[in-house]
């Protein structure tokens, strides 16, 4: 789990770089990819089939599935990832 969560934290500051060098080119204007947008931009498809499963067999928890897409994408990964990462954190032994 320790892998799972240094590979996510790896992965939102990889997202949050290339926030940073997408707002430099565009000349200071802050551009934030939302976890929706990266989703689309690596498979769309798969977003339009998750949307849609969610707005007919999950209906009360639509807005909120809707609401974390629309989180910054490193934001939302890095969080998860350090709350893993606290979770399975190292075990002290007896002292």
């Amino acid at each position: 789990m320790r892998l799972i969560a240094l590979t996510l934290i790896a992965t939102a500051l990889v997202l949050l770089g290339a926030d940073a060098l997408t707002s430099l080119e565009k000349g200071g204007d802050i551009t934030v990819r939302s976890l929706g947008l990266i989703w689309l931009l690596i498979h769309p498809s798969s977003l339009e089939a998750f949307k849609d499963w969610a707005q007919h067999h999950a209906p009360f928890l639509a807005q909120t599935i809707y609401s974390a897409l629309a989180m910054p994408g490193w934001g939302l990964i890095g969080v998860v990832g350090v709350l893993i990462a606290f979770i399975f954190g190292r075990e002290h032994g007896a002292e």
